[in-house]
This record gives structure tokens, sequence and C-alpha cells, in this order.
């Protein structure tokens, strides 16, 4: 349980990574990097430990590289709108919007055939709610940076549903690291073409980046494969969630950013929302 527990503080501080790393480099250029360590982290675990980490599944080379290459465009798309966001938004919000892609992908689900429950439509509205307390503003609009890691949740709840349908026919750990490689060839290609990337700003982003890469991808990717062998689904989706709630102390803490107490209100709302979503049914 304390696994899973440190695994949400790793994933909400990233969002502070993530922020933090926008004073250097551009968004493409930051993602780029760090999928690039994250993939790269993954392929020790793929050669040292293989009996722990191995699925029964056989996998074809055509639906591993098929299925990486389609996940890996969808996280591209997720990621750099998130990143995106991030350079307008403060890292405590683009958590909690973040979030809500765990309302999204039971009701992609409900589209895909999938029985959709009275608890997601419960939280559903409350999330609803407490989205517009913590983005529209008093001249009904919603902010830029806001805007764009709203969109990006509906790129990660697609990305979910996603994944559920692949790793029924192909091992998740070549999967999670060819996905986080292509999503890195892509940023860095978009990178090329829209920024520029200047040696010594890389440098100044090394702290943001090695948290990115390494601690956000590789070892949290990692204790929550090994918590999980170990904790029931349902409980461990609702202690992941909480990571919405490190990041915005995160931002707090390091970034020094603050919510109003309308912002505040919508932040609670939409983690009620999430967690009633993720409270298994009697």
């Amino acid at each position: 349980m304390l696994t899973l527990w440190l695994t949400a503080t790793i994933w909400g501080f990233a969002f502070v990574a993530q922020r933090a790393g926008m004073q250097y480099i551009g968004p493409f250029a930051y993602n780029g990097i760090r999928f690039a360590l994250g993939s790269l982290s993954l392929l020790p675990l793929l050669w040292i430990w293989p009996k722990k980490f191995a699925s029964p599944i056989v996998t074809s080379h055509k639906g591993l590289i098929k299925g990486g290459l389609l996940a890996g465009l969808v996280l591209f798309a997720g990621a750099s709108l998130q990143q995106a966001g991030m350079v307008w938004t403060t890292a405590g919000k683009a958590g909690f919007i973040t979030g809500l892609y765990v309302i999204l992908v039971p009701i992609f689900g409900y589209f895909l055939g999938q029985v959709i429950s009275r608890n997601t439509w419960a939280g559903a509205l409350l999330a609803v709610a407490g989205l517009f307390l913590l983005t529209i503003n008093n001249h009904f609009t919603i902010e830029k940076g806001d805007l764009l890691v709203l969109l990006s949740a509906f790129f990660w709840a697609t990305h979910v549903q996603l994944i559920n349908r692949l790793v029924t026919t192909i091992d998740p750990l070549p999967l999670s690291a060819l996905q986080f490689g292509v999503c890195a060839i892509l940023s860095l290609f978009s990178a090329s073409l829209f920024e520029t990337i200047e040696p010594e700003r890389i440098f100044d982003a090394a702290i943001p980046l090695l948290y990115g890469g390494l601690m956000s991808v590789g070892i949290a990717y990692t204790l929550q494969v090994f918590a999980q062998r170990h904790v029931h689904p349902a409980f461990a989706s609702i202690v992941l969630s909480f990571e919405t709630v490190f990041a915005a102390i995160g931002g707090w803490i390091i970034l020094h950013e603050t919510l109003s107490v309308r912002a505040l209100a919508g932040c609670l709302l939409m983690l009620t929302g999430i967690l009633i979503v993720q409270k298994k049914r009697k």
C-alpha cells in the first residue's frame, strides 16, 4: 500500500517538474527527452527480470509494432496538449483537470458497449461542476492553458481504453517501452520544426527532465507493477487518483502557486467525483 502512495506522490510532483521544465525548453523538446529517458529506463526490466514482468501472452512482432505505434501516437497527442497547456496554467490545476480522464474512460466505454454505472454519472456531474468552478472565470471564458489540458484529458481517456484492448494480446512491458519511444520520436521531430533547441538550456532543465523521465515514467511505472500484484485494482485506482492532490501540494510548496477559494472548491468537487466513479459498487 505504501508503494502505491509513493507512486501517486511521484506522479503528482511530476506536474511540478513539467511546469518547471517550461522555464528552459519548449513543450515538445521536454516531452521528447523525458519520454526517451522513460523508454530507455524500461529496457533493463526487459533484460534483467523477464520472468517477473513478462506476461503469459505470446506477442507477435507485427502486433507489438502496430500496437506500439498506435498507442504512441495517442500518447503523443495527449502529452503534447497537456505540456503545451502547462505553459499557461498551474501544476495544481493541470493535475485536477487531467484527472478527469478517470471519469471519461467509463463514459467512452459506454459508446463501446460497456455498462456505465450510476456512480459514474454522479461522479461526472460533480466533476463538471468542479471543472466549472476551477476553470471558468467571471467572464464565462476558459483560459487557454486550462482548455489545452482539458483536451488532453480526452486523449488520456482514449489511451486508457486503447491500452485496455491492446494488453489482451500484447505483453504490457514491451508495449510501454515502445509507445514511450514512439512518443519521444514524434515529440523531438515536432521540436525540430517548431522550437529552438539549445543544448545549454537542456542542461538547465536537467532536474525536471530526469524527474519526468526516470522518476515519473521509469521508477513509478515499476512501483505500480509491483504494488498492483498485491493490492486489489479498485483500491489501487483510488490511491493513484490522489496524484491530483499531490500535484496541487507540489505546486504550492515548490512553485509557490496558490488557488482561490473558488478554485479550491472546484478541486474538492472534482476529487469527490473521481473517487465516486472509482468506488466499487456493492
